[in-house]
């Protein structure tokens, strides 16, 4: 897979991450639009991620390990 960043800002409501701490392990987090991020639950980020619409997504580089997959993705509206 192979990240081409886009040169136009998307403008979004929500955040969503997934992203692995020191010993691998996912923490996931919701971020409202111009708010800090919230720590949620894997149910909730699997629910956002199936069920609402996905406007941009972005892989992140991790130094822990080739092996860890670590992403975010924006959503336009809130369903």
């Amino acid at each position: 897979m192979k990240y081409i960043p886009s040169p136009i800002e998307v403008p979004y409501r929500v955040k969503y991450q997934a992203l692995a701490n020191k010993s691998g392990r996912m923490q996931y987090y919701r971020q409202e639009s111009g708010k800090g991020r919230t720590r949620i639950g894997r149910q909730d980020f699997i629910y956002a991620y199936n069920e609402m619409d996905i406007i941009a997504m972005k892989p992140l580089r991790t130094n822990l390990s080739t092996s860890i997959f670590q992403m975010e993705f924006y959503i336009r509206k809130i369903n």
